[in-house]
């Protein structure tokens, strides 16, 4: 709740202007009042710039939402002239017959929007939730869009799925972002879940503990191989304990295949990390086969909401709006 503003006895002699760029009273430094006229035609063209942005060519009024540029969050200089819109954020999300799924992937989102106000964030299933993809994107007819994968890694949803989906939807300029992994932040956010299932210092020197990263699988070598980079920076970030990479469909070993081949190496105290956007059936299988509490998947963690944004700023930055979709590098 905002606090009233202290009242003062003395008041100045002039009311304050409003803060300025490098004299904002708002950031730590002091107001100063209008004191020449020189001051005074600035504050009129700051104003003037002001609501003119706030006014597309065409006459209208632009909508809040609208008008505040990536670069204004602390994200890289937007390629869009101040005040045009920056594309919309599409999250594209896999989609999951458990109802926690969209609940968490809904957090998620509010976190984006908290992290970036005032940006068009919108979401698009390719299956099994509302809205679909298809139409998401028919809700964005005429607009810039930047589909951002809530997914792991480089597998037949990127490849295929999304490239097919912005074919098919030629009324939206689109861009494709890379997937969320390999990332630091991805490794930030399953470390924070280790530690909220009981990871602790003593587990990082215990030569019997070690961790499986169960992931869903895939049969593309390079989602295997994006994932077992995760597990390598994981393994990293625990300070050398082991990081097997396990799978629930597609590809092996599978998680309580893992399991056993690591008992069976003295490794009794084993953790499983949940390499999941989203609760679901393979998230709950890879939990049901953990010796002990198996961590939550990577859900509304905050490392994921600051990449997701950091996936889109870089599609931003990589090319002005073109009617050609591009599938970025993974970096």
């Amino acid at each position: 709740m905002t606090e009233p503003p202290t009242q003062h006895s003395h008041r100045p002699p002039h009311p304050p202007s409003p803060p300025f760029p490098g004299t904002g009273g708002t950031h730590g430094h002091t107001t100063v009042p209008l004191d020449s006229t020189a001051q005074l035609l600035t504050r009129v063209t700051a104003q003037l710039s002001t609501q003119l942005s706030l006014v597309s060519r065409n006459g209208t009024r632009r909508p809040m939402d609208r008008t505040r540029p990536p670069a204004a969050a602390g994200g890289p200089p937007s390629p869009y002239a101040p005040g045009d819109a920056p594309p919309t954020l599409l999250v594209v999300a896999h989609g999951s017959r458990d109802p926690r799924a969209l609940r968490t992937v809904l957090a998620l989102l509010d976190r984006v929007r908290d992290l970036r106000p005032g940006l068009d964030v919108r979401l698009g299933h390719i299956e099994l939730n509302r809205p679909l993809l298809p139409d998401t994107l028919d809700g964005l007819r005429g607009a810039d869009a930047v589909l951002v994968p809530l997914l792991l890694g480089r597998g037949h949803h990127v490849k295929h799925d999304l490239p097919a989906a912005a074919a098919a939807a030629p009324f939206v300029r689109t861009r494709i972002a890379a997937p969320l992994g390999p990332h630091p932040l991805l490794v930030e956010a399953l470390y924070g879940r280790l530690v909220e299932a009981g990871w602790g210092a003593a587990d990082q020197g215990d030569r019997h503990t070690a961790v499986v990263l169960a992931a869903a699988g895939s049969r593309d070598p390079d989602s295997a191989q994006d994932t077992r980079r995760t597990a390598r920076m994981l393994e990293e970030r625990l300070g050398g304990v082991p990081v097997v990479p396990a799978y629930a469909s597609a590809a092996s070993p599978t998680v309580p295949a893992a399991l056993r081949r690591l008992a069976a190496r003295g490794r009794h105290r084993t953790f499983v990390a949940s390499y999941f956007t989203a609760p679901g059936r393979f998230a709950s299988a890879a939990a049901g086969a953990a010796p002990r509490a198996a961590a939550l998947p990577l859900g509304a963690h905050p490392a994921m909401a600051r990449l997701l944004l950091h996936r889109y700023d870089q599609a931003v930055s990589a090319t002005a709006p073109a009617q050609a979709v591009r599938l970025l590098a993974s970096a």
